[in-house]
């Protein structure tokens, strides 16, 4: 009888399968059984943090797919958020238009900036593009704030709740859902769009553009669908948080927005989905859990007047610390602890049809 221990596969069905394993199922049952009794037994405040997270994970897959597989630096992230979100304001305002409406138009936005601003990778690369894709945000940002004050909208753009059919979307236990099923679904269109040739011609390009050029993958193609695939699910995101909230402001998306979601690549781990989804949940609840540590651990009167400055500084510590102890992220600590369980001490099963 034949012995392998480890991870393999043996055929392209099971290197294609997003489920591989009984476990992997079961686990994925228990997640989604938890997912859905969490709006049930949860408080208001953490409902909103769920909503907040799953805003979040919708931006940073779309960011990762960009950075992550495509290997294309932006810094213009926040930029595409507040245009799919100005857009939603302006076509509400303006036009009275339905959720129906304004959520594929916002698409239709970030696919144009995603199409434009994707021009320069066709000759800069590295921190010259990252320059040219920070334009982005400044450009959207002043257009964003001429619009509040030439139009008195000086508190930001006020939205009424959207309506599905007949349901009104005006509980936090109904956006959950709502979020939740947009979260899933982005997720696994992105996963399957990186089992195509255009995800493997990202990976190519991010690995090497030359070699990728020599094996026939059209580069400029290859960039500018990852802009655009990009720009449109990030446009997506900043609809959803304008709905979300009730209002659109310009202050909403600063050059910070921009860092936090680099930080969640980094944090969760670059080129992965699930490293995406790890980094989002890390980045969105750090703050409250600051929050927590003051409130339960003896911190002095004088440094706790300082929580705001104390969050920016834990932020950028712990950005410095997984940079240099931990480059994999969370998904790389993710992964030890799943190989010790799954590999130690040496866990054998028979291979079927050998001896």
């Amino acid at each position: 009888m034949a012995y392998a221990s480890g991870y393999f596969k043996t055929s392209y069905g099971a290197e294609l399968a997003l489920v591989e394993t009984r476990l992997q199922w079961a686990a994925l049952a228990a997640l989604g059984l938890g997912l859905g009794l969490f709006p049930l037994l949860a408080s208001p405040f953490a409902l909103d943090l769920a909503n907040q997270v799953l805003l979040a994970v919708i931006g940073a897959v779309a960011l990762m797919l960009l950075t992550g597989y495509a290997g294309q630096i932006s810094l213009g992230h926040a930029g595409l958020l507040a245009a799919g979100a100005f857009t939603t304001g302006i076509l509400a305002e303006e036009a009275g238009a339905p959720f129906w409406l304004t959520v594929p138009a916002s698409g239709a936005v970030g696919a144009v900036l995603g199409l434009v601003f994707g021009l320069p990778s066709l000759r800069l690369k590295g921190l010259y593009l990252a320059v040219s894709t920070l334009a982005l945000h400044f450009i959207v940002a002043f257009l964003g704030s001429e619009y509040e004050t030439r139009h008195g909208f000086s508190t930001g753009i006020l939205l009424d709740s959207p309506r599905l059919g007949p349901v009104v979307l005006d509980d936090a236990r109904l956006w959950y859902g709502l979020l939740l099923a947009v979260a899933a679904a982005v997720f696994l269109f992105s996963r399957n769009l990186l089992r195509t040739r255009t995800g493997r011609a990202w990976i190519a390009l991010r690995d090497r553009d030359v070699v990728a050029a020599a094996l026939g993958i059209p580069v400029a193609a290859a960039k500018l669908s990852a802009f655009v695939v990009s720009s449109v699910l990030t446009a997506l995101a900043g609809c959803l948080f304008a709905y979300y909230r009730g209002f659109v402001s310009i202050e909403a998306f600063s050059l910070f927005t921009t860092i936090e979601y680099v930080a969640m690549l980094i944090i969760g781990g670059l080129g992965s989905l699930l490293g995406a989804v790890l980094g989002a949940v890390f980045v969105v609840t750090f703050p409250y859990l600051i929050d927590l540590a003051v409130d339960l651990l003896p911190v002095p009167a004088r440094l706790s007047t300082y929580v705001f400055a104390v969050k920016y500084a834990a932020f950028g510590l712990i950005m410095l610390l997984f940079l240099l102890l931990e480059p994999e992220g969370l998904l790389g600590i993710w992964r030890r602890v799943r190989d010790y369980f799954v590999l130690w001490p040496f866990r054998y099963r028979p291979l079927a049809g050998r001896s």
